[in-house]
């Protein structure tokens, strides 16, 4: 565990062993379980969109159409969709992809379920664009590698700059909000971030989501609530 030193003197705690012993085992970790249904746009046709739905084939869904998982297309133009999940508009362009919670499930609850090696991996969304995260109380906040940030659409230029020590010599970090956070069921807005400079494996879902949970772990399965 490193103390980071960003902005005005504040401290803040990052997993940095979580981080290299994913570095080093990210070519064999298993995928944790995920409650969201993760949709991606591969292509767009007249009249029809060609999604990925939780990893599967691509498949062509006509405008007007709903898919079994709750995905309904709502209109195609140029390198874009306009679908329809758990009851909200998306517009998606050609590579992206989103986290979307079934339509008729509610709540504030995730369970997550742990690989080979411990660790607790699930599938959420940042902002509305997926994101793989890594379940890290070592951290005091979600921590976002720079290609994740990117992805996102993040513009950290607007952030709070700051540098950490970590055991590979000083890194910069960049303090920013995130609109929402999605795990599961949970939704959170306004949720403290830091940006790093080099890319991650995983993004690292720290305390500024945690701390907000009831967490309750049974062997290899974790459960968090929502509290507020």
């Amino acid at each position: 565990m490193v103390k980071r030193r960003v902005g005005n003197g504040g401290h803040w705690r990052c997993g940095w062993m979580a981080i290299r012993q994913v570095l080093c085992l990210s070519s064999c970790l298993l995928c944790g379980s995920a409650l969201a249904v993760d949709v991606g746009l591969a292509g767009v046709f007249p009249g029809k969109a060609l999604l990925t739905i939780n990893g599967g084939a691509p498949r062509t869904v006509a405008v007007g159409t709903k898919t079994d998982e709750g995905i309904k297309v709502l209109s195609v133009d140029n390198d874009t969709a306009t679908i329809e999940t758990d009851g909200k508009k998306r517009i998606l362009r050609v590579g992206q992809n989103v986290a979307s919670q079934p339509a008729g499930e509610g709540g504030g609850k995730a369970v997550l379920t742990a690989d080979g090696s411990g660790h607790f991996l699930t599938t959420g969304n940042i902002n509305g664009t997926t994101v793989r995260f890594l379940v890290d109380t070592g951290a005091t906040m979600i921590s976002l590698g720079a290609g994740d940030a990117r992805r996102i659409g993040i513009d950290a230029s607007k952030g709070q700059r700051g540098v950490t020590s970590t055991a590979n010599g000083p890194a910069l970090v960049i303090h920013i909000k995130l609109d929402t956070v999605r795990v599961g069921e949970i939704v959170l807005n306004n949720v403290d971030a830091l940006v790093h400079q080099q890319d991650l494996p995983f993004a690292l879902l720290g305390m500024s989501f945690l701390n907000r949970m009831e967490m309750q772990r049974d062997g290899q399965t974790m459960t968090l609530r929502k509290r507020y």
